[in-house]
């Protein structure tokens, strides 16, 4: 990777490149480490530049845009050119934590929250996470650690859906502390990812989510109304947008027009979805393992609801699926299956998953979409081609409607 310094209107020169070890360009606590170590003084990862090569949102050569909170001594830096006036030039969809100014609000009102909370902060602020999903930030206080995370216009109200989930099962989300517009301070989750869950995990986790997003359908006043409305007709109507193109009849994003067509003729889906009787209520939007915080001897809990939205909860069920280890596939189909039977005698989740894969990665090609239209132009790599990748994988997946419910 390399660097590309400022010090507040001062462009400073460039460090590396340098190997860096990280498993994904957006994870900057070891990028802030080798700058500082590098500088000797304290820096902020602001924003992704360029990447040569790589892929996956990994790998290549990385070049990122950071603040040093102080100047470093001379000769440190290269004096490379730069062409300053593009690197801090505003954008109107840049994120807010990916400007200097941006990133010290936001950490200014988290120290704040911090101390009319009793919980000042003890320590430097550790950046973990910095892309255009969301920044994240570990902060320690005199109780401990809390988390920072800041969210683009274009997530969901996240602080809304873990009040909903908490006030059904507490234990089941963090615990948040603070709150403000596309920001939410959380409470700590001791323990480890949920990457590569054991079936007593994929059990324990799938049963207490099924519960509680069937307590939420019992009670539709419990529904958070901020949360994007993909009820009904609704997911349909924004998926056949999308497959239109900016002039009916064109493909968008690289499909050809009889992909596009193709797509389209699976919308006829969502009648069948219905008919299998699971309620409306609040989806997750990504429920993979990644999301899951595993508190040693307790049940997982969840994280990360910028996906949330209130809909059909069977692309819940695909999503873990899909993101779980091939031998683990059919336990986690068996699991979200049994769970939603449980909670629902009259409904059919077996059909559901059948039906419902192609239409889900229509959904995600919405979603991708969205992503794309939100974030400036350098953030882009990280999701270009993903909307139509994700209709071609509707066109495949149909063909083979079940593949996880082996022995469900």
């Amino acid at each position: 990777m390399s660097a590309l310094v400022t010090f507040g209107a001062e462009y400073l020169g460039a460090l590396g490149p340098f190997p860096v070890d990280r498993r994904f360009w957006c994870e900057v606590a070891p990028v802030v480490a080798q700058v500082t170590g590098a500088l000797g003084v304290p820096v902020q990862v602001l924003r992704l530049l360029t990447v040569d090569g790589g892929g996956g949102a990994r790998d290549g050569h990385v070049t990122y845009h950071v603040e040093a909170l102080a100047r470093p001594a001379d000769g440190v830096l290269d004096r490379r050119p730069v062409d300053h006036a593009a690197l801090t030039r505003p954008d109107a969809l840049r994120s807010a934590w990916a400007t200097a100014a941006g990133l010290r609000e936001l950490l200014d009102w988290a120290a704040a929250a911090l101390r009319e909370l009793g919980r000042p902060l003890t320590g430097p602020v550790a950046q973990r996470r910095a892309w255009n999903l969301a920044g994240l930030c570990e902060l320690p206080t005199s109780a401990g650690p809390v988390w920072l995370k800041a969210t683009p216009a274009f997530a969901a109200d996240e602080a809304a859906a873990l009040a909903a989930f908490g006030g059904v099962d507490p234990s089941l989300v963090p615990a948040v502390l603070a709150a403000g517009e596309h920001r939410i301070l959380l409470a700590d989750v001791p323990g480890r990812d949920g990457w590569n869950p054991t079936e007593a995990t994929i059990h324990a986790a799938v049963h207490r989510w099924v519960a509680a997003q069937a307590t939420l359908a019992r009670h539709p006043q419990r529904l958070p109304t901020r949360l994007p409305d993909h009820r009904g007709s609704a997911q349909r109507h924004r998926i056949a947008a999308l497959l239109a193109g900016p002039r009916r009849g064109t493909a968008p994003g690289g499909l050809t027009a009889a992909e596009s067509r193709a797509a389209i003729d699976l919308l006829a889906g969502f009648a069948e979805l219905d008919a299998c009787g699971l309620p409306d209520t609040v989806v997750h939007g990504d429920f993979h393992p990644g999301n899951w915080r595993c508190p040693p001897g307790r049940p997982p809990v969840v994280l990360d609801f910028a996906d949330a939205f209130l809909g059909n909860p069977v692309l819940d069920g695909l999503r873990l699926c899909e993101y779980v280890p091939e031998a683990s596939r059919p336990v986690a189909a068996r699991a979200w299956v049994q769970a939603w039977r449980a909670h629902r005698p009259d409904a059919d989740p077996a059909r559901a998953l059948a039906i419902g894969e192609p239409l889900a990665h229509l959904g995600y090609a919405v979603r991708y979409q969205e992503f794309l239209d939100g974030i400036e132009a350098s953030e882009r790599i990280y999701h270009e081609g993903d909307p139509a990748a994700s209709v071609r994988e509707a066109l495949r997946t149909a063909g083979s409607p079940g593949r996880y419910l082996l022995g469900a």
